[in-house]
């Protein structure tokens, strides 16, 4: 199993160009707004693809009833325009959110760090008092151990060109105070002060560069806590679309039927797998977001770690008690040889491909290894493979095909097939782990499918 290197989608793959036909009332895609060139670019490409797709179905939703044409149109918008620009947002909000708490962590840091300064000087004044001079004491001792055995008032004239002890101190001093450049906070202020800096005037420095700290990271705070309930509040805002978008696919879901046209009722139930796969989004998004709220959160306002691309399965393995078989397969499909339950990565393709059988009832053997080896593996197991789409089959991408990773493959699972030669699949790990995707694919006989 691996992470699939992931592509754009070609979405002239999906729908053909086709002028506007009227008399469906729906409203067209907003026109493209960005704020910088590149994300402009991006916008319009997206939108002239919405508007092409609107046209597609609306072609083929030709001499549907309105309304039912017009429940099509409304679930695709939803699916692929509305909730699509909603999850842009959450993306850039929780970015947003994340730098935040970062700044404000940064800021507390440098605030503890100055305020454990300030405490180790107070405890060092208590000792020697405020009018200490480390920096004086510091140069003096140099001073005597670079002097001793010679003739000190020759190396002063030389080296600074004072005549006593004392200015020698002084001049060394200065200079020293002049290249310092302390990480800590205390003499980081204290460079503000005068070359002399007693440990009093240096604790009065460091107080006062506590006090900014203590706005900076209050400051720092109040904006990460603005920044996560801004994300929240656009999480929110996209599960509610992606509620109606479940609403409104069960109720166009129960109309299909009523449509006469092949080619209508194959546009409905493209939009209807679209809206499923998003759903899908949905359900995985709650599941990890439950799984987080279990976990003990030792590393509080940490950032999760990015996931790495997995080893291929092992090998089978006996296992102590087999999970139960699953339901009767469907059209010879599947098989319980080998099925021990879901061993795949989480979050892969591999882990969907195996999961969406086994809600359709098809049983799929646990270790067939990287999506690109299913078509090979599968054999051994008693499992059919040939060049034919069905309902349910595993799509077995060879490395580099479609878009599918150079080196492990890709594997998905068939949603619908028609009579133009085209299908359609559903894909995990499409843009990263857990991330649903759905495609229309043509069938030239290029494609390996497991039954």
């Amino acid at each position: 199993m691996t992470n699939v290197r992931v592509i754009k989608p070609a979405l002239a793959a999906l729908v053909a160009a086709a002028a506007c036909v009227g008399g469906l009332a729906f409203s067209s895609a907003q026109p493209a707004q960005a704020d910088t060139y590149s994300d402009l670019i991006n916008a319009q490409n997206q939108h002239a693809a919405s508007v092409q797709r609107e046209a597609e179905l609306k072609q083929q939703l030709a001499g549907a009833s309105q309304d039912l044409a017009n429940k099509v149109l409304e679930l695709d918008d939803l699916t692929n325009n509305k909730i699509v620009a909603a999850q842009a947002k959450v993306t850039q909000a929780n970015e947003d959110a994340a730098t935040a708490q970062d700044e404000a962590d940064a800021a507390s840091g440098r605030l503890s760090a100055a305020q454990k300064d300030k405490e180790t000087l107070e405890e060092q004044i208590k000792q020697t008092g405020k009018d200490y001079d480390d920096a004086h004491a510091a140069v003096a001792q140099l001073a005597r151990d670079e002097m001793h055995g010679s003739n000190a008032s020759d190396v002063m004239s030389v080296v600074t060109g004072a005549t006593s002890t004392q200015d020698f101190v002084n001049s060394m001093q200065s200079r020293d105070a002049l290249s310092r450049n302390e990480a800590n906070a205390a003499s980081s202020a204290a460079t503000s002060l005068s070359t002399s800096k007693n440990r009093g005037e240096r604790l009065a420095a460091i107080e006062k560069q506590i006090a900014v700290l203590k706005t900076q990271a209050d400051e720092k705070a109040a904006s990460a806590q603005t920044a996560a309930e801004t994300a929240q509040s656009e999480r929110d805002a996209l599960d509610k679309l992606r509620q109606e978008g479940e609403a409104r696919r069960d109720e166009l879901s129960s109309m299909i039927d009523s449509l006469d046209s092949q080619s209508a009722k194959q546009a409905a139930q493209t939009v209807l797998i679209a809206s499923q796969v998003d759903s899908y989004n949905r359900q995985f998004q709650k599941e990890q977001q439950d799984a987080a709220n279990r976990v003990d959160t030792g590393n509080q306002g940490g950032t999760p770690s990015t996931p790495v691309t997995p080893a291929p399965a092992p090998a089978p393995a006996p296992a102590p008690a087999p999970a139960p078989a699953p339901a009767p397969s469907v059209g010879g499909q599947g098989t319980s040889n080998g099925d021990y339950g879901n061993a795949y990565a989480a979050g892969q393709c591999t882990y969907w491909a195996y999961e969406r059988r086994r809600q359709m009832g098809i049983g799929t053997p646990s270790y067939l290894g990287n999506g690109g080896d299913w078509w090979r593996n599968a054999p051994s197991y008693g499992l059919r493979v040939d060049h034919n789409p069905q309902v349910g089959a595993a799509l077995s991408f060879l490395p580099g095909q479609d878009g599918a990773d150079g080196t492990y493959g890709h594997v998905a699972v068939v949603e619908a097939v028609y009579g133009d030669g085209t299908f359609q699949i559903s894909e995990m790990n499409w843009g990263g782990p857990w991330n649903m995707h759905h495609r229309t694919l043509t069938n030239l006989g290029q494609y390996w499918f497991v039954h």
